[in-house]
């Protein structure tokens, strides 16, 4: 376990009140995620919609993996979407669903929470966004006030 000792000790030099804060815990959770390597893309989802606090289904059938650069973002983005949903949306319920559609691996997030999610009174969106567009994808999203809110990435898979 070199990588989860390495993880551990960066987190130690940090100060405590960065360590109070979501966004290393989230960090080293994205870290030390057992199910992806091993399992894949569905797998590592199942296993986050399983944590999570509002009731996800989940509906990701691939004919076959994707790189794994491609996996990694894709559950980085689902992950960030299902935090973001369970802290912020109000929702009872929330969809993911994958497919690969020619070379493209889409995955769609959705909830039917009050909506209203902006890009620009936070970092974590446009941090979503940042990551998909350095694998050359896109990232798109519906969230007018009332809801649903939709987060859609599209990611080319360089096979």
């Amino acid at each position: 376990m070199v990588r989860t000792r390495t993880a551990l000790e960066a987190l130690s030099r940090h100060p405590p009140s960065f360590l109070r804060s979501p966004w290393p815990w989230r960090s080293l959770a994205y870290l030390l995620s057992s199910a992806l390597p091993g399992r894949g893309l569905a797998a590592a989802v199942r296993e986050a919609a399983g944590r999570s606090p509002v009731p996800v289904e989940v509906e990701i059938d691939l004919p076959r993996r994707p790189p794994e650069a491609v996996e990694t973002t894709a559950y980085y983005v689902v992950t960030e979407a299902l935090a973001n949903l369970a802290r912020h949306s109000r929702a009872s319920r929330a969809r993911v669903h994958g497919l690969l559609d020619g070379d493209m691996l889409v995955v769609e997030i959705r909830d039917d929470g009050i909506g209203g999610a902006d890009p620009a009174r936070g970092t974590g969106l446009t941090g979503l966004a940042d990551r998909v567009a350095l694998m050359e994808g896109t990232l798109s999203m519906s969230s007018p006030p009332g809801g649903p809110t939709s987060i859609r990435a599209e990611i080319p898979c360089a096979w």
